[in-house]
């Protein structure tokens, strides 16, 4: 599949499905296209589906400048229109959902609806006191992580993610030998994204004024802080829509795939 120069920087991208609608999936920090690899055969029955490497991750370049959020939120938008899928379903997992977001607030215009899981958006969280202990516990845990990528310890920096902000304790060993891999060749750019002063921030006035479609997803698995930050978005957008996956957790897309096609497919296939 195609690797094309989007914004200045070479994109890996897969279209999948010859029928439907366009629905693009936004991977999460440390992933690839892969973390969609559960899904996107049984979406594509019903949809053209596309998934991409964001920049820095995987198959796709990575810039030795410091890059930022904005970055993504431009290559997201400009990619869609690139493969010439405006408007699109636009579905994102948690850096993938806060990039998603972001979009949103900037060009409506690309999209047709919205599905997001658990953003890290954690700088909505800044100004409710009962927040504070979530709030400092999850960011502690962001910087032990990037202390290990910055001494060069990218798979104890991937292990310490996996376990102790995305799963849960002992879910490093559980995940294949290829996800662990793509998670270390993929810390550089966590470490890169941490240092974007931007990175946590949602602009929830711009936001507001999104008035597609739109679901806010969350595990009943997850930290709680996930909960905290989507209650907030709830308020910023007008017509969102909440669903819970039940024993899942920040990944349902692998967790529990079925449930989460078959959450689309109902909200999606809904739209008109």
């Amino acid at each position: 599949m195609p690797i094309d120069k989007i914004n200045d920087v070479n994109l890996y991208w897969e279209l999948t499905g010859q029928e439907g609608e366009p629905l693009v999936l936004v991977h999460g920090s440390w992933g690839d296209h892969h973390n969609w690899d559960a899904v996107v055969s049984e979406l594509s029955k019903t949809f053209r589906v596309l998934t991409y490497d964001r920049r820095g991750h995987s198959k796709s370049e990575r810039r030795e400048a410091q890059g930022n959020m904005e970055e993504d939120v431009s290559d997201l938008i400009a990619l869609v229109e690139h493969v010439g899928l405006v408007p699109a379903h636009i579905t994102g997992n948690s850096g993938g959902a806060a990039v998603a977001l972001k979009a949103a607030a900037r060009n409506a215009n690309v999209f047709k609806s919205l599905v997001v899981h658990e953003p890290p958006l954690f700088d909505l969280l800044k100004d409710i006191p009962e927040a504070q202990p979530y709030l400092q516990a999850v960011i502690s845990r962001i910087e032990a992580v990037t202390a290990l990528i910055e001494n060069g310890e990218d798979e104890q920096a991937a292990k310490l993610f996996v376990e102790t902000i995305a799963f849960g304790p002992g879910a490093w060993q559980e995940l294949p030998l290829s996800v662990q891999q793509t998670f270390i060749h993929n810390a550089p750019t966590f470490l890169d994204e941490t240092k974007d002063p931007e990175n946590l921030y949602i602009e929830t006035g711009k936001l507001s004024h999104f008035n597609k479609p739109t679901v806010l997803t969350q595990g009943t698995q997850s930290p709680p802080f996930f909960r905290m930050v989507l209650e907030q978005l709830a308020k910023a957008l007008p017509i969102a829509q909440s669903r819970t996956f039940e024993g899942a957790g920040h990944v349902p897309h692998l967790s529990h795939p079925k449930e989460y096609v078959d959450m689309l497919k109902n909200f999606y296939l809904t739209i008109e």
